[in-house]
């Protein structure tokens, strides 16, 4: 479920579980319902299952400069394929080892299938020959911290998308 701020900006995505919970405590108000008119029944009430909901009370959002690098973010970006062949990527690997000196930043870090990075190891690519398919940068937009390893597919989440991309 995608949690709109009071002034309509996407602050993040949220289980259901959380999403029944702000709406059954009036803390948020929801915006638009499953496509597929789903509901959740109890003894005495019904409550249709929301895909966008909406804070009554404005949230103040500190200001991040960077995204920041976790797993499901770094799958996304590389779109769950491998940095070197390209295949399905399943892990992390950091381009400059970690036990040469690299570090753990955006620009050093890209997806991998387990294949490659078994045999990549910790060797730097020049020893090995390879090269990267693309260059490893960091993801720039509001859209990113919005990631908590859901589906972004929805169609009713884009007008909301589109005001954090911008």
């Amino acid at each position: 479920m995608l949690l709109l701020n009071a002034s309509y900006e996407p602050l993040t995505t949220v289980p259901l579980r959380r999403a029944i919970l702000l709406v059954l405590r009036d803390k948020a108000e929801v915006v638009h319902g499953d496509a597929g008119g789903t509901a959740l029944h109890s003894a005495t009430t019904a409550l249709s299952v929301p895909s966008v909901i909406r804070l009554r009370r404005y949230i103040r959002v500190p200001y991040r400069r960077r995204v920041p690098l976790t797993r499901v973010a770094l799958m996304r970006r590389d779109g769950n394929h491998c940095a070197y062949c390209g295949k399905r990527a399943e892990t992390i690997d950091h381009v400059i080892p970690r036990s040469r000196g690299g570090a753990h930043v955006w620009e050093n870090v890209v997806a991998s299938c387990k294949p490659c990075n078994h045999r990549k190891a910790d060797r730097l690519l020049d020893e090995l020959g390879w090269k990267l398919n693309v260059t490893p940068t960091v993801p720039r937009g509001l859209h990113w911290r919005l990631i908590n390893g859901e589906n972004h597919g929805d169609p009713q989440w884009a007008p909301y998308m589109a005001r954090a991309a911008a």
